[in-house]
């Protein structure tokens, strides 16, 4: 009877006018599709920030899903089909929103034209990790080492399309260098290898690898921002001297259904950039190595569709294509 009634409930709340549908959000529990595998950088920072969304609405349930597949689209198509009144939300990345559709042919949604931007919550570099078995202890090292046995250093990643790969693969391209490409299927198989030395060396995203870096079990030798990081101060920027002008950011975000009300977005996004402004959450994405990024949802979209083109060009030029 009550899963009844909750349903003719949500029904009700599709058919009512935006502004009374703005009104009643939200009226039952609130999903965020993460569509990768636990234990990678998309989990890491979605489940704190559902949490304090969670208590930012009072107590309404927020609830994290975790549905990996094929890079991301898996997940991605089921939010794009997913009936449009803010009660279904996708953890949106840079490689699913602005990677996959070069690399994955046939794709079954449009990044700009299936979703509804609804809220940018963080930015991030990635960082080049190694096993200490490699004999490289800098950027210039490892940049050498490649140079010397080409094609014989394997690196891991989250699997075909993700941030570690993409990251990989612009570093391979303006190092001039060339490694073997490990894909796995997200990035806890990815570190449990890595940190047994069976591939040996990744660039993930900071969340992902940092810890063990920290611990001295991995061997943290650069990062992808342009500038130093006030978030990881001890990890130099390639560009600072490896590979002079490289930057390759992530980005996490939430994004909504295409026809979801813009009253419902506004409202999340409100809430949304709320939470970013607390402190807590702010010093939770730090020793993440992420920085908060509240931006309107407007300013979301005009992020991606400039990803969008920047990676297309890259994944041209570098021949990258789902397996």
């Amino acid at each position: 009877m009550t899963h009844r009634r909750g349903l003719l409930l949500a029904g009700a709340a599709t058919a009512l006018p935006l502004p009374a549908l703005a009104q009643v959000w939200p009226s039952r529990p609130i999903s965020i599709i993460v569509p990768f595998p636990p234990g990678g950088s998309n989990d890491l920072l979605a489940r704190p920030l559902a949490q304090k969304l969670q208590q930012a609405l009072g107590g309404h349930p927020v609830v994290v899903d975790n549905r990996g597949g094929a890079g991301g689209t898996v997940g991605a198509a089921q939010v794009a089909r997913a009936t449009p009144d803010g009660h279904t939300l996708m953890w949106g990345h840079v490689g699913t929103l602005a990677v996959n559709p070069w690399i994955y042919p046939n794709i079954p949604y449009d990044p700009l034209k299936d979703f509804a931007p609804v809220a940018l919550v963080a930015t991030l570099p990635s960082v080049l990790v190694v096993h200490p078995s490699v004999p490289a202890r800098s950027a210039e090292e490892f940049v050498a080492l490649a140079k010397a046995k080409p094609g014989t250093i394997d690196y891991g990643s989250a699997g075909n399309g993700a941030a570690s790969h993409i990251t990989m693969a612009a570093f391979c391209d303006a190092a001039g260098i060339e490694l073997v490409h490990v894909p796995y299927r997200g990035n806890g198989q990815m570190l449990a290898d890595l940190l047994a030395g069976r591939v040996k060396c990744s660039f993930a995203g900071a969340p992902v690898v940092l810890p063990a870096a920290r611990e001295g079990r991995l061997l943290a030798l650069g990062m992808s921002a342009r500038e130093p990081s006030p978030v990881i101060p001890h990890v130099m920027p390639m560009a600072a001297r490896a590979v002079p002008g490289f930057e390759v950011l992530q980005w996490h975000g939430l994004v909504a259904p295409a026809a979801t009300p813009p009253e419902v977005v506004a409202r999340i996004n409100t809430a949304v950039n709320s939470v970013l402004g607390g402190s807590e959450m702010k010093e939770r994405l730090e020793i993440e190595g992420a920085d908060a990024a509240p931006r309107t949802p407007d300013a979301f979209r005009q992020l991606i569709a400039a990803d969008l083109e920047r990676f297309r060009v890259l994944v041209q030029r570098a021949g990258l294509r789902a397996d």
